[in-house]
């Protein structure tokens, strides 16, 4: 078994390979060596070309890097900017490159950026298994959080911030005070903060961030759910309710904030063509609000990669995994119809899309969106989603399993998948004994197959070496 180069996946359709190959050798290109200048780290991964590093990129990214079998560090965009925390716990969410300066703006003075490392961190935790790191990292979220909780944090115990501080650019927001996604963004902060006291075994920390968990998600069912239109709104200065459907509102079951009837009317919204059901799942805003654009315009409408990725793991926590898979296809196959355009064309792949057709999406006021090749949300889509919703495969280190949900039985499947020393192979195939999985291993891990249609699942132990199961005999 190869010990070099990335996972290989297979897939009917080659395309989706293709693209999935291709994202690698892009990510190389963009891989930027610093040498340890300004405060920043020797080398990290960064918008191509781009002068700035972003927060919310720089942990996003962390969930694709982390499959590049160690040959490009997720950690080092983290470490950015742990390094440029300041004495009362402040991060700024965008920093140069040239000097490794913060850069504050009128409508953001603070630099307050969407709360999203112990989320990354966690993330990373499963797929790499270093517990020391938490350790080494935690002061620097606890003091993060600290600091979000003394400047944004009002008497109502929700948090406000600008709204430049959501990402989502020209939102119709003008009199949101309250910011539903902000909110639910540190809802996860808080919830991740407490797992990783769980792995810690810090019942202190565990216990703290629970409760502060616990006290957001209240809030944000009482004040920001309608439960006639069966979705969760920003709040204005009074506390009143704001009729405006967002995508951020997704950011709640990311968070598990609702419960099974809230989360059902909103994920009901996600199959509404009159509000997120677009034929390219899913648009910035819902169709029926009167600030919503066929053609996009930034957060009226366009459907962006990022946003579609918080989405789909939002509806995994929810075990909606057919529509999760489903949806990926489905963004996947209208990226695809943009980097190979019919006739003369040159292809591309986008920051953002048109919510009803194939084609970036337009903004005729900006001269900058949508960015071409915006790695930091594309790889999102044709690496992470490829691996965890179209092949179906999650994995965790420090629990030694590897699972595997899928809807139906296709040939398709993985080669080379680090896991840490451990490099694994999981393959279904059809043959004349019926469905096959191959599977390929160093060392003893589990493995949990669950076949949706067929209701069958089960775990196995997988030895060293090499084995095959059919599925008939589960």
């Amino acid at each position: 078994m190869s010990k070099k180069g990335f996972p290989i996946v297979h897939f009917y359709d080659q395309d989706f390979v293709d693209i999935y190959e291709k994202s690698w050798a892009w990510i190389e290109e963009a891989w930027y060596r610093n040498g340890e200048k300004n405060g920043l780290q020797e080398q990290f991964f960064r918008y191509p070309g781009g002068d700035t590093i972003n927060q919310a990129e720089a942990c996003m990214s962390t969930f694709f890097l982390v499959y590049s079998n160690r040959l490009f560090s997720a950690f080092h965009n983290l470490d950015n900017f742990y390094g440029k925390q300041e004495s009362d716990g402040a991060i700024r969410c965008t920093y140069r490159i040239d000097d490794g300066n913060p850069v504050l703006t009128e409508e953001n003075p603070l630099g307050v950026g969407p709360p999203l490392f112990a989320l990354a961190e966690y993330n990373l935790f499963h797929k790499v298994g270093n517990k020391k790191r938490l350790k080494e990292i935690m002061p620097y979220l606890e003091a993060y959080y600290a600091w979000l909780e003394l400047n944004f944090k009002d008497d109502t115990g929700l948090y406000v911030v600008p709204a430049e501080a959501s990402m989502m650019e020209n939102a119709p927001r003008d009199r949101a005070v309250y910011l539903l996604d902000f909110n639910a963004q540190q809802a996860v902060n808080a919830l991740y903060m407490s797992a990783i006291g769980d792995v810690l075994n810090d019942k202190e920390i565990s216990f703290r961030y629970k409760r502060n968990y616990f006290s957001l998600k209240t809030r944000i069912n009482s004040q920001m759910w309608d439960e006639e239109s069966g979705f969760y709104y920003d709040l204005d200065k009074e506390g009143k309710r704001l009729n405006e459907k967002m995508i951020g509102a997704y950011w709640t079951l990311l968070a598990e904030i609702p419960n099974e009837d809230k989360s059902n009317a909103l994920i009901a919204h996600l199959k509404n063509p009159e509000t997120f059901g677009t034929e390219h799942p899913f648009p910035s805003l819902a169709v029926d609000s009167p600030h919503f654009t066929e053609n996009g315009y930034g957060c009226r409408g366009s459907v962006y990669p990022s946003l579609n990725f918080v989405v789909i793991k939002g509806l995994e926590k929810y075990a909606r995994y057919e529509l999760a898979r489903e949806a990926s296809i489905r963004h996947l196959y209208f990226m695809l119809d943009t980097l190979h355009p019919e006739g003369d064309k040159k292809g591309n792949l986008w920051e953002a899309y048109l919510p009803h057709k194939e084609g970036p999406a337009l903004w005729p006021d900006s001269e900058d969106f949508p960015r071409p090749l915006y790695l930091p949300g594309i790889a999102l889509s044709t690496i992470t989603l490829m691996i965890e919703n179209v092949l179906g495969l999650t994995i965790s280190l420090p629990r030694k399993t590897v699972d595997w949900i899928v809807p139906t039985l296709e040939i398709m499947g993985i080669e080379n998948l680090s896991l840490k020393r451990n490099m694994i192979t999981i393959l279904s195939n059809k043959s004349s004994r019926g469905w096959e999985i191959r599977l390929e291993s160093e060392k003893l891990y589990y493995f949990t197959i669950t076949v949706l249609d067929e209701k069958k699942k089960k775990t196995l132990p997988i030895p060293s070496g090499k084995c095959s199961m059919l599925i008939d005999k589960l």
